[in-house]
């Protein structure tokens, strides 16, 4: 993904990044700005990532967008591109390859340097790049890609730190110059004698002087940047938090000069300077966003040692020997080496050679997986011993790595359902504060004591101070980024943001029993054969007619008839009744192999042969029936071993107050069979692979929202269905891409991880929703004086600035004890502690 906007799951959205964001009502006040370009069907803008995504009609030109945005006061920052040129000789191909890249729509700067026989781009777009790239080609040259989203995240990650180092410098400087003003006043007010000490050594328009020189400094120095946002945001009508603390300050800082300069135009006894209000307020807003710069870097930590993961070079196969080359020039198809401590850079398939890889980051396992010939490797992953050759298949954003930290990325970026109410809020809440702040200054003027004016001035600025919104906005959005941070490291992917908030509200949970469950690689376990057939003979049949189909059971049965050294037969004719059986003929004799519901649509006669069947069941295999020529031959059972952490997860969903369901085509006996033994509350049995979804309705019209949990092709319908859909990273694809939660190991005790998770991140919003709220409804009628005529206690503007910093501080604090969330599973530990995608769960939950 670069810098400024990359194409999310569908292809008409796109996001991007947006500078100057601070609080809630920028996110609404950007939102509405941009929703307003002709051809913008949706948008929705994350205060915590400062991105925004939008969903647009095919065509639009991206730069409105960025007009739009740019009218609402923020900023959309350029990607860069470095790009190299093939092909240039002189100084007019240098100005010939420039007219031409400046030409491209979206492109903003373009540098061309002859030397280097490269282009340094600013795009306002991602179609801009491929224009710079067929601009070059036009204009006779060749174009050579040096970069890739990896890069333009270092690049972001850069720029975030030179804002926390600007603000760190402001800070520092604003403290500076305050600290002064701070002890002399408010030590003349609470250190006895210093008054007059301070009196003794200087008169009061000196030191007002100095007051003023320390004061000005800290406004128009590191105070500047509130002016620079703030007053543009106040000309087009929509004021912002920078808006608020402008006016705040400057209106202490104006009254003080007034005061200091030209005290015979307040009226008598009003004659009062509160520059210690400017400078402090100045100085504590500069350390609340630099607190707040250092908790929201901290925010994204799961994204950063994930992409710490990534290898930065690879060993690849250039002229009969391994050269080493920077991973963004990998393509598919290149043989690589990768040797003994070294990370695997892309993913691809062993040809030669033999090693343990450790593959922790994927499975959450400790135990390095052997490779050799034929076996996939993944991108990331750490060699340990040994040393391979292996053929690139996947590389860049395809790779599984690449594809996790997109997954992570989408759900960071999401908008929950919840953010609504704050969206509703904010979008009134900063001019309501102005006029909350106009109206104490009305009253306290009018009904106020004596100095009227002095109160009224110093109330109102303590309410435009404290009303801030900061909370507000990053309430929502930091509980997310922090919560599915932490489910990446513990192997739970959620794939869009929404799920994290539904998932919380499962009352039931089912799964799909092959694959989910068991560990999907059935065993023959008992082959009665019927009077008048020989085994051998009919375990061949069988066996040669199952060999013909992929499913599990037929592999099984096919496996027990080699292992007792039978050959197969050359099969005549096959078929597939799919929820029945199958039908085939070898050597001239009829075969039906399926269970008792085609055994009587085939009208053959089963008998006593079906209490042989029962007794199977009980047992928790399955039975199935193999008819030759029309007559029952044998009774044939298969069992599918449990999961070992199967009973786990049961237990671990149940001690979560929730029903565990189980979806399968087995017969009602055997189905229930295995639900007792593993204490499953609930079976939908017999069910054929079409009837998954009807059988979700079932449930949840029965017990409430269902989730539900597969792994199989057959499982992309009910995962869709399912009020949220989770999927065994394990599985296929389509099972994947159907699915809301992705579990990256074949572990289902991710299930009570993700729904644990999911409640304590919405635990965790709720708090920080109600304490943002509350801050403000409570300490505005405070800050107006609304406590004044009982206790005779008013907010110092000071204070007021001081909460309001901290109240960002607190949310942010609050998010981030996700971090700390522990799945409520007693598993074995998985290896490194955050630096993996699927890393051991311990035994606790908390968040």
């Amino acid at each position: 993904m670069n810098t400024l906007a990359a194409d999310t799951s569908s292809a008409n959205v796109k996001r991007f990044r947006i500078e100057g964001l601070t609080c809630a009502s920028c996110v609404k006040r950007a939102e509405k700005a941009i929703a307003a370009v002709d051809g913008v069907e949706s948008a929705s803008v994350n205060l915590a990532t400062e991105t925004a995504d939008v969903t647009v009609r095919p065509g639009l030109d991206f730069s409105s967008i960025v007009k739009a945005v740019e009218g609402a006061g923020y900023g959309v920052p350029a990607s860069h591109l470095d790009i190299g040129i093939e092909g240039m000789t002189c100084a007019s191909c240098v100005r010939r390859v420039e007219q031409a890249i400046a030409a491209v729509p979206g492109v903003s700067k373009v540098a061309v340097n002859l030397a280097t026989e490269s282009a340094s781009v600013d795009l306002l777009s991602d179609e801009a790049r491929n224009g710079v790239e067929e601009a070059i080609r036009k204009s006779g040259y060749t174009p050579v890609r040096r970069t890739d989203g990896a890069a333009a995240r270092d690049a972001h990650e850069e720029a975030k730190a030179a804002e926390f180092r600007s603000l760190k410098r402001d800070f520092t400087l604003a403290a500076i110059f305050t600290l002064p003003i701070f002890i002399l006043e408010m030590g003349s007010h609470f250190v006895p004698g210093m008054h007059e000490w301070l009196m003794g050594i200087a008169d009061r328009s000196t030191l007002y002087m100095v007051y003023f020189v320390l004061a000005t400094i800290v406004q128009f120095g590191p105070g500047l940047r509130f002016y620079r946002k703030g007053f543009p945001a106040l000309m087009r009508f929509a004021p912002d938090m920078n808006s608020l603390v402008m006016l705040g300050s400057t209106a202490a800082w104006a009254y003080s000069v007034v005061a200091t300069f030209a005290p015979g135009i307040l009226p008598s006894g009003t004659v009062n300077v509160y520059f210690e209000a400017s400078a402090v307020i100045v100085t504590l807003i500069l350390l609340g966003r630099l607190l707040e710069a250092r908790a929201k870097g901290r925010t994204g930590e799961a994204i950063k040692r994930l992409m710490e993961l990534r290898a930065k070079s690879a060993r690849v196969l250039k002229d009969d020997s391994f050269v080493e080359v920077p991973l963004d020039v990998v393509v598919v198809g290149d043989r690589l080496q990768v040797r003994p401590g070294d990370k695997v850079p892309v993913d691809g398939v062993v040809e030669s050679g033999s090693s343990y890889v450790d593959e922790a980051m994927i499975s959450g396992e400790p135990v390095p997986v052997s490779k050799a010939e034929g076996d996939e490797v993944i991108g990331g992953t750490i060699n340990k011993t040994g040393s391979f050759v292996y053929r690139a298949t996947k590389v860049g954003s395809d790779t599984v790595l690449a594809q996790i930290i997109r997954m992570v990325e989408n759900a960071q970026g999401a908008k929950l359902p919840i953010q609504a109410v704050v969206d509703r809020v904010t979008a009134w809440f900063v001019p309501a504060v102005m006029l909350a702040a106009a109206l104490t200054f009305v009253v306290w003027l009018v009904f106020g004591p004596d100095p009227a004016f002095a109160f009224a001035l110093v109330n109102a600025v303590a309410v435009l101070i404290i009303a801030c919104p900061c909370a507000m906005g990053l309430a929502t959005p930091t509980s997310i980024m922090v919560g599915t941070g932490r489910a990446a490291q513990l192997g739970v992917l959620f794939r869009n943001g929404e799920a994290l908030q539904s998932l919380r509200n499962t009352s039931v949970v089912a799964f799909d029993k092959t694959g989910t469950l068991t560990l999907g690689r059935p065993a023959l376990t008992d082959f009665v054969v019927q009077n008048g057939f020989e085994r051998a003979e009919v375990l061949s049949l069988v066996a040669s007619a199952e060999a013909m189909s992929e499913h599990p059971v037929a592999e099984a049965i096919v496996q027990g008839a080699r292992d007792e050294g039978l050959n197969l037969k050359p099969v005549d004719a096959f078929d597939a009744v799919p929820g029945f059986g199958i039908a085939a003929t070898i050597g001239g004799r009829s075969l039906h192999i399926g269970a008792d519901r085609y055994m009587r649509q085939q009208n053959v006669e089963i008998g006593k042969a079906s209490s042989d069947a029962e007794k199977l069941a009980a047992d928790a295999k399955t039975p199935l029936y193999a008819a030759v020529d029309g007559k029952l031959a044998a009774v044939i059972a298969v069992a599918d071993p449990v999961k070992e952490s199967t009973p786990t997860a049961i237990a671990a969903l149940h001690a979560l107050g929730l029903e565990v369901a189980m979806i399968t085509g087995d017969n009602r006996h055997t189905a229930e069979a295995i639900a007792a033994k593993l204490g499953i509350d609930r079976v939908e049995a017999e069910v054929l692979p079409e009837g998954k979804v009807e059988a979700l309705k079932r449930l949840r019209k029965q017990a409430g929202p269902v989730s539900f949990v597969g792994d199989g092709i057959n499982d992309a319908p009910a995962l869709a269905e399912a009020d949220v859909g989770i999927a065994i990273g394990t599985g296929t694809d389509v099972a994947i891409e159907s699915a809301d939660v992705v579990l990256m190991a074949g572990d289902v005790t991710g299930v009570a991880t993700a729904i644990g998770l999911s409640q304590a991140t919405m635990k965790n919003i709720r708090q920080n929703l109600f304490w943002a709220f509350a801050y403000n409804v409570s300490l505005i009628p405070v800050a107006a004086g609304v406590l004044y005529p009982a206790t005779g206690m008013l907010l110092s503007p000071m204070l007021a600035a001081g909460a309001m910093a901290l109240s960002s501080v607190f949310v942010l604090g609050n998010a981030l004890r996700l971090k700390r969330f522990r799945a409520p599973l007693p598993v074995r530990s998985a290896g490194q502690e955050g630096a993996s995608v699927g890393e051991g769960r311990a035994v606790t939950a908390s968040a």
